[in-house]
Formats: C-alpha cells, sequence, structure tokens
C-alpha cells in the first residue's frame, strides 16, 4: 500500500513539475512575442482609423497633429497643421473642431464611433452624460483649432480621459500628449 501511495505522489509531482515548465515556456513565449504582437496590433489599428478618418475629418491627418492635454477638469483638443502656412489645413481644422463642438453638445458622438468603434473607451459615458454636465468651448489657435472639455463630474473627466488616451493610441504618430500650462490656459466654455 506504501509503494502505491509513493508512486501515485512521484507522479503527481513529476505532473507538477512538467506543468510549471510548460507554465514557464508559454510564459517565455509570450514575453518574447508579446511586444512585437502588440506593436503590430497597435499598427493595424492605426491604419484602420486612418483608413476611416477622412470618412468623419474633412483635414489630413497626416499633415496635422492632434495633442491631447488632460485637466483636472477634463481637457483640451487641439489639432494643428504641421505646416503653419497650410492655410487649406488651418481652415478645415477649424470647420471641422466646430461642427465637433455643436455635433457632441447635441448628444451626438457618432464620428468618434465611425473612425474608432463604438467600443471605444470613455465614449459610451460621453454619450449618456446628462445634457449641460459637459460643457465645450471652440478656440482658434495659431494653425489650426482647440476645444476645451469642462465637467464637475468625476465619472466624466474620467471618461474624457480614457477617450483621450484611446486616440493617443489610435492615431499613432499624428497625435500627442500635450501638458497644461496655466499661462496657456484655453478660454472658460
Amino acid at each position: 500500500m506504501m509503494g502505491k501511495t509513493m508512486t501515485n505522489l512521484n507522479a503527481n509531482l513529476n505532473m507538477q513539475r512538467s506543468n510549471i515548465h510548460l507554465l514557464s515556456a508559454l510564459l517565455l513565449l509570450g514575453l518574447a512575442t508579446g511586444p512585437s504582437v502588440t506593436a503590430a496590433a497597435d499598427a493595424q489599428r492605426q491604419a484602420e482609423v486612418a483608413q476611416r478618418g477622412p470618412d468623419v475629418m474633412p483635414f489630413s491627418l497626416s499633415a496635422t497633429q492632434h495633442v491631447f492635454t488632460k485637466t483636472a477638469q477634463g481637457g483640451v483638443q487641439r489639432v494643428v497643421a504641421r505646416s503653419a502656412s497650410d492655410t487649406e489645413q488651418i481652415r478645415l481644422v477649424r470647420r471641422h473642431l466646430r461642427d465637433i463642438q455643436r455635433q457632441f453638445l447635441a448628444g451626438d458622438f457618432s464620428g468618434p464611433a465611425h473612425i474608432h468603434g463604438p467600443e471605444m473607451p470613455g465614449l459610451a459615458e460621453l454619450k449618456a452624460a446628462p445634457k449641460g454636465k459637459l460643457r465645450m468651448a471652440f478656440r482658434e489657435v495659431p494653425a489650426g483649432a482647440e476645444l476645451s472639455y469642462r465637467t464637475t463630474e468625476p465619472a466624466l473627466v474620467q471618461a474624457l480621459h480614457q477617450w483621450f488616451d484611446a486616440q493617443l493610441s489610435d492615431h499613432g504618430a499624428d497625435a500627442m500628449a500635450g501638458h497644461h500650462h496655466h499661462h496657456d490656459a484655453p478660454t472658460k466654455p
């Protein structure tokens, strides 16, 4: 009886060792391929977003730069032409951001949903925001325009920040995180 118990213990021990080796190998494989797989997925997603962009954005993504700056009350979305002399891109950016402001204030977030998908982080919460809880202001800036988003609702601030992060990821090199400066504060909505 004792011999049979020892045999069972040894078999269980060998099985546990095999499982540990298999798990270790899978982890190493995941670590070895993880970043490149993620980078490829990100590149594919960015290409898909860039392909759908012209359906909503009249300006050229490659001729412009999106800057997303998170603030304690929401954030600032700035789009500028890469060339300050590109008056056509500047005109298109300004028109688009004015249109986006009108649409968002009316609860219409179909543009971002079309470009980024309906599951875009933060989008559902922004769409569900009660009228007047999210304030927006448009402002022309050199070579483009910006929208400032303000709210006193912590859940909406978080949704805006998630939405900004998703845009930064989806637009790749055509977007960057900004830094809020008090002397460069947008006008109050």
